[in-house]
């Protein structure tokens, strides 16, 4: 059954209610190169600063349920987007796919760069604030944001602004304003577990969870499907104050194009335009709103949740001129008498937290080291993420930053101070991430602020026993009776102690308003090409032989169904109905007009039709040994596979080893080989055609996420074929050269990662908000989703293997403020049938100085973030642009470094200690697949790493960019960790240099996906004969990839460190043995990033080229 089907009676399919006044976002200097920002000439009608906000009335009454906007400009999630329309006259708008598009600048390309200065300073991006919208038609885009990255830009010394770029910020807008939820005081239990790996102690709480029968929604009823009251207005107290008008305001702006409610240029798919407000009604956890509510008044008297009036591009975020907005009075009266809290918390920081320096207690991080000078600049070990200056109980309660981190550990007050740093402001993530422990609690009410519905969270202030105060809005609210209650030490009291306000990371058992419709089972489909060219590679096999060993290990419940289509020219089914003596395949040859044959029986529940599907996966692989069928029908494949999961939801895996051929998404090679060396541009990094964006789409609305498996050695235009993945929420898979006979080390690897495919944790029907404390906005979005609505990520599945990041800009002063927190919510469906969110909060001090910025900047998350930012410049411009950008970026920050934190200038190329390994990382994303040039790399390659630098955790991420260089071949134990009874040797991590190397060594390279142990000619003969078992070094054979288990000390320990290094992935490096006459000798030697080569300088050349820049 569709989700859509559920919307009327879950009473989740009316306009958004608008949570609180929409304002304009603050003024920053006209758009321009990029980072980078000059002396401006202002424009001379400049928006005035807002006025100040008005304060609340008295606290709430909780007898009744009040629908009042906050007292802030902090917008909820799910408000309808704000798009600015250029300055003159209003064009139609062209038509254009669904999804995010990227329009062009209207500045014209840049000149050619001349081969002999390859990094010759060229445009930057906007990580500094929000883009602004010109009208230009659009571009395809290479990543899912809500605000594409803009096309090609004048030269980074031309007046612009630090952080300007092309459409407006999507603010943080409150698409509901959902009160507690008021159950029955016979349900105020709770429970609390820990799950994760290992035996997890039994529950404190004897109450069970309830259980999910196939038959009925759990949790009790469906909300009721009743309006909100009529007539619903906020107190008078509670309205915001409009912004005085004169001469510099925009009396009349234009009127932005229609239909633009969604986000940067997305269009509502077929059936999701009844589903978008569901999934912000599901988030928000509000019961009974069905239809529009009236629109209430925002700032200017414009209605919130409807189009907005917008600022013209050269106003859309100039820094105010007025003084700071003053922080709004907290709705409650100060004559309650403050409850002390045991525990400290950002409300009770210090008054002089802000202006602490970090000089004090961090002095390591903000040493200048000259990099010209000092050559080991490598940490023995890895590295680790600055520690936010927060009181030690707070900071031991914050996030995991393998899970949530931040590129600047320290907040800045305002925009200007972020601009004048020159780094990027953003958040990475990895939120379903597989965590050891994890706390859950099955409670009868969530606790959530009124306002703004932030999770009850380690970093809220207790007023006193039964209030607590938003750290995100600063809105008041009751504690709830049941919250009194402490599962953990079955006290009764002390609110403060429960598992949500003592854990940074939290997972809630939902209850059934959290629910669109009763929880989808688990439903896995898998599509397989059988064409001539599949059957050769011999994929087959391996793909059926790995469901029959994990058959019984998939996970799900005993709901979940399984289903099988495989296709060559044409569509083959397959009935598995229960009864039947064997599998029975029909054919469907039309492909124009796809339909489902049998639709009850093809899709079938696992375990009532078990030895069925064992039957058909034995006989698979014989079944198509013989055809000679070389066409390959994967648009209309992928139609049945959406037709046939539409009624319910779920993953789609599809197997393909070629280019398709016929029906609908066919394609044509646009690779020119003798193009892959080429220094200049790239070509084709864009879709050939946008059918699979577009069915992408479809399968979002129906919950449906679809993974690809390419295993070909030839083109394939994954760019194109990638989409299907990138905007449903699945996952690419990438196996060049595939071949069961001729590439054993790539079939070791796609059986090892197949495994953990089919076995690892999935999440269903998924959706995820980022809030964050009011002043700060979030404005891109990076990773495989669907923005749904402004802010709500649409996930039809979440896996522990996917990563995020968004930037953000600073909209309005944050001078009243000590500390910020950010929190994202995941709310899924587990196989098993359980509707749970899983929350993740994090708080970080609010700085006011340049030098506590600086010591703040966590390198890696800054790498990690410009990498995607420079996929989508990559393919909204050009890659030169984007090379360009990257190295503008180190620039910058060094830059300003020099010119604002160095208070004795001294010659050199200095950096801060915390980010001295900055160039060296920018220098390994140029020579990186994505982004290098000069150097021949196949287009498919080359796609394929940008995708991995879009939706890789952080974790991950950073081998692909930075390889590690261990010296294997003399380990001892000294320093050596002990891991389960065993020896784990810590080699130190070398410099990417071949002067590292000699002939006598046995070197490891650690690249992320891929191990290279590389093995001089006069290597050490007792290395060869204890380690890899043979005699000399012309024995090793040629494509070795697997150490032997020999009883040797040498043997147990190099196994052992490199089986300690492949446990701290998920998915499954190959290891290679590579002989100096070796063909992947020269994968080895391009990872060497310190070193020259014919089309990009070396490290020291590049810090020459940066010092030179600095120095202008």
């Amino acid at each position: 059954m569709s989700t859509t089907g559920y919307n009327s009676q879950n009473g989740a399919g009316g306009q958004p209610y608008a949570n609180g006044p929409s304002q304009n976002p603050l003024l920053v200097p006209p758009s321009g190169a990029g980072y980078n920002i000059g002396t401006q000439p202002l424009y001379s009608n400049q928006m005035p600063a807002k006025a100040p906000l008005s304060t609340g009335p008295g606290p709430y009454n909780p007898g009744s349920y009040q629908m009042t906007p906050p007292v802030s400009s902090y917008q909820g999630p799910g408000q309808a987007s704000l798009t600015r329309p250029p300055m003159g006259p209003v064009q139609p708008a062209p038509f254009r796919p669904a999804g995010p598009m990227a329009p062009q600048s209207q500045n014209s390309t840049p000149p050619p760069m001349p081969s002999a200065a390859p990094y010759a300073p060229q445009p930057t991006w906007p990580y500094g604030a929000p883009p602004v919208s010109v009208s230009s038609p659009p571009v395809p885009t290479m990543g899912n944001h809500v605000t594409p990255v803009p096309g090609p830009v004048p030269n980074r010394h031309s007046p612009s602004p630090y952080g300007a770029g092309h459409t407006p910020p999507l603010h943080h807008g409150a698409s509901l304003p959902p009160g507690p939820v008021s159950l029955p005081a016979s349900s105020a239990t709770s429970s609390y577990t820990y799950q994760g790996s290992g035996p997890a102690p039994p529950p404190v709480n004897p109450v069970a969870s309830h259980p999910f029968p196939p038959g009925r929604s759990p949790y009790g009823p469906p909300p009721t499907a009743t309006g909100p009251p009529p007539g619903m207005v906020p107190p008078p107290g509670m309205r915001p104050t409009p912004p005085p008008t004169g001469p510099g305001v925009n009396a009349s702006p234009l009127a932005p194009p229609a239909g633009k409610h969604k986000g940067a240029g997305q269009v509502p798919t077929p059936g999701e335009a009844s589903q978008i407000n569901s999934f912000d009604h599901l988030e928000m956890g509000t019961k009974g709103m069905v239809g529009p509510p009236p629109p209430q008044t925002g700032l200017a008297g414009r209605p919130t949740g409807q189009s907005y009036p917008s600022l013209p591009p050269g106003y859309a975020n100039m820094v105010p001129s007025a003084s700071p907005l003053q922080s709004p009075k907290p709705p409650y009266s100060p004559a309650h008498q403050p409850y002390q809290q045991p525990q400290a918390n950002p409300a009770q920081l210090s008054p002089s937290l802000a202006a602490l320096s970090l000089q004090s207690q961090s002095p390591e991080t903000l040493r200048a080291v000259n990099l010209l000078q000092e050559r080991n600049i490598l940490p023995p070990g890895p590295v680790t993420p600055p520690t936010p200056c927060l009181p030690q109980d707070l900071q031991k309660l914050n996030c995991n930053p393998e899970v949530f981190r931040s590129t600047l550990a320290n907040i800045p007050q305002t925009q200007s101070l972020l601009n004048k740093a020159k780094l990027p402001l953003g958040l990475l993530l990895h939120p379903f991430k597989d965590l050891s422990q994890l706390p859950v609690v099955t409670s009868s009410t969530i606790v959530r602020c009124r306002s703004c519905r932030t999770y009850i969270n380690p970093f809220v202030s207790f007023l006193d026993q039964r209030r607590w105060k938003c750290n995100l809005c600063y809105r008041v609210n009751d504690v709830p009776e049941e919250f009194m209650y402490n599962p953990v030490s079955r006290s009764y009291g002390e609110p403060h102690k429960r598992p949500e306000v003592q854990n940074p990371t939290i997972e809630f058992i939902a209850p059934s308003e959290y629910m669109l419709r009763p929880p989808q089972p688990a439903v896995y489909l898998f599509v397989l090409d059988v064409s001539h060219n599949a059957v050769e590679t011999g994929y087959l096999d391996v793909v059926c032989q790995s469901l029959l060993d994990n058959l019984s290990s998939l996970p799900g419940d005993t709901r979940m169904k399984i289903g099988f289509i495989t296709f060559d020219s044409t569509i083959h089914f397959y009935n598995l109905q229960e009864g039947l003596s064997q599998p029975q395949m029909l054919i469907v040859s039309d492909i124009d007009d796809i339909f489902i044959p049998t639709p009850d029986s093809l899709l079938v529940n696992l375990n009532d039709c078990k030895e069925l599907v064992q039957d058909l996966l034995k006989g698979l692989p014989q079944m198509f040994n013989k055809t000679m069928e070389t066409q390959s029908a994967l648009g209309p494949a992928l139609q049945a596979a959406f037709k046939l999961l539409s009624p319910t939801g779920g993953r789609a895996s599809i197997f393909q080893t070629q280019l398709p051929t016929l029906g609908v998404g066919a394609l044509k090679s646009r690779e020119d080989p003798n193009q892959r060396a080429s220094l200049k541009d790239i070509q084709h990094l864009s879709p050939a055609t946008d059918f699979y964006k577009k069915l992408a789409l479809d399968c979002s609305g129906q919950q449906v996420a679809v993974d690809l498996f390419l295993l070909s050695g030839q083109y394939c235009d994954l760019a194109s074929l990638g989409c299907i993945s990138r905007y449903s929420a699945g996952s690419v898979y990438y196996y060049p050269s595939y071949h069961h006979q001729h590439n054993l080390a790539e079939v070791e690897r796609f059986q090892k990662d197949l495994k953990r495919y089919l076995t690892r944790k999935i999440g269903f029907e998924a959706v995820m908000r980022i809030r964050c404390t009011k002043g700060l906005s979030i404005h891109t979005f990076h990773g495989n989703f669907f923005v749904r609505s402004t802010d709500l990520l649409s996930l039809p599945n979440v896996n522990p293997d996917a990563g995020f990041a968004v930037q953000m800009s600073i909209e309005e002063n944050l001078m009243d403020l000590q500390a910020v927190s950010f929190q994202a919510a995941l709310l899924y469906t587990s196989s098993k049938g359980e509707r749970r969110i899983r929350v993740h909060t994090m708080c970080l001090p609010v700085v006011n100085s340049m030098a506590d910025i600086f010591a703040g900047a966590d390198v890696q998350a800054i790498t990690g973030l410009l990498a995607s930012m420079a996929v989508d410049r990559s393919v909204s411009a050009s890659l030169s642009d984007a090379r360009d950008a990257l190295t503008n970026a180190a620039v910058d920050s060094l830059t300003a470094y020099r010119s604002s934190v160095l208070t004795i200038q001294q010659p050199g190329l200095l950096a801060p200690s915390c980010l001295r390994l900055f160039p060296l990382y920018i220098l390994a994303l140029l020579k990186q697949k994505a982004f290098r040039t000069g150097t021949s790399t196949r287009l498919d390659d080359r796609v394929f790493a940008m995708f991995q630098l879009k939706y890789q955790p952080l974790s991950y991420l950073v081998l692909m960019i930075h390889p590690a260089l261990y010296r294997v071949d003399d380990l001892t134990d000294e320093g050596a960790l002990n891991i389960n009874e065993r020896t784990v040797p810590q080699p130190k991590v070398l410099q990417l240099s071949v002067e590292k190397l000699n002939r006598e060594g046995a070197f490891l390279m650690d690249a992320g996906s891929v191990m290279l142990l590389w093995m001089g000619r006069n290597c050490n003969p007792s290395f060869l004969s204890q380690v890899l078992g043979v005699p000399s070094y012309a024995a090793v054979p040629q494509n070795m990839n697997q150490l032997p288990e020999l009883d040797t000390a040498e043997s147990v320990r190099t196994r052992a460190f490199v089986g300690w290094l492949r446990e701290q992935r998920p998915f499954f490096p190959v290891l290679h043995i590579v002989r100096e006459e070796s063909p992947l000798k020269a994968a080895f030697m391009q990872n060497m990033v310190e070193d020259r080569t014919e089309s990009a300088l070396s490290y020291y050349e590049y810090l020459l080229h940066l010092q030179q820049q600095t120095s202008k």
